[in-house]
């Protein structure tokens, strides 16, 4: 038995995905069967996710928290006025 699945997209997103898609061998419906395969083969998301930033979303929140904590306790961290005082004290 099958089923069908429908999902709004931008149109821009569409057209670039299916002339990416294309160059693969592959259309949108294919793409899209061959990633929710592997969705339940891993029991995840088969890619790693990533922020606007590059990070995965862990890793920006630990960013995020840090950046917290330093604005709640600022005396507990070292501060710098230059670049050079910073890779000074690296080495």
């Amino acid at each position: 038995m099958t089923t069908t699945l429908s999902i709004r997209l931008d149109e821009t997103l569409k057209k670039r995905s299916q002339m990416t898609l294309k160059r693969l061998g592959l259309d949108i419906s294919s793409a899209t069967k061959l990633f929710l395969t592997q969705v339940v083969e891993h029991q995840a998301i088969p890619f790693p996710v990533r922020t606007v930033n590059g990070f995965t979303p862990e890793f920006e929140a630990g960013i995020l928290a840090d950046s917290a904590d330093m604005k709640q306790h600022p005396h507990a961290y070292k501060k710098y006025s230059t670049a050079k005082a910073v890779l000074r004290d690296l080495r």
